[in-house]
């Protein structure tokens, strides 16, 4: 479905939701995540509003928070069970697992309202790190693809920040507001 101006509707739902205090890849499912806005996930490690990534805190520890929240596709997920690789919700570092949303087609500032309360507005795609091999061999090349131009296609997922707070659980549903035209493709953050 091509999305065009500020197109508005129920696109998915979300499936699972997780979250670590901890700086490690994976994230522990949990009955309900509480976004607070502005920051993230209350109680994951990479609530903030400037970057808490390891790796981005060490070139600049002053740039804004672009990666507040994770969100993955569930065929993401449904794609690497079939290529063999073991993995489920939160294995791969995300906070919020969808289904039915075509993620990694959005255009960066598109926003999503999870359940009737949290809004996140997206940043961009989610740069998939060395980590993922050390889970499993292979699992970051499996995240990544070429298009037909031969540039990288980054497909773990969508980055975003929290514009309204809210309670988000599994089974809530997922709708979309796309900024005006023209859109921008989303890029790494």
């Amino acid at each position: 479905m091509a999305l065009t101006g500020t197109t508005r509707g129920a696109l998915g739902r979300v499936t699972s939701v997780s979250r670590a205090e901890d700086h490690t890849l994976g994230k522990g499912t949990v009955t309900r995540i509480r976004l607070l806005a502005g920051l993230g996930v209350e109680g994951d490690a990479h609530l903030g509003r400037i970057v808490q990534h390891r790796s981005r805190v060490a070139r600049d520890p002053t740039q804004p928070n672009l990666r507040q929240v994770h969100l993955i596709h569930g065929e993401l997920h449904d794609e690497l069970c079939a290529q063999g690789f073991a993995v489920a919700p939160g294995v791969l570092g995300e906070n919020i697992t969808t289904r039915g949303i075509d993620l990694l087609g959005l255009p960066t500032g598109a926003r999503l309202r999870l359940g009737n309360e949290a809004l996140v507005e997206v940043t961009g795609l989610r740069n998939p790190c060395a980590q993922l091999d050390g889970l499993q061999p292979g699992l970051m090349a499996a995240v990544l693809d070429r298009d037909e131009e031969g540039n990288l296609v980054r497909r773990s997922g969508v980055m975003a920040v929290v514009v309204t707070g809210g309670d988000v659980v599994p089974g809530d549903s997922i709708s979309t507001e796309l900024p005006a035209t023209p859109h921008t493709p989303l890029g790494p953050v």
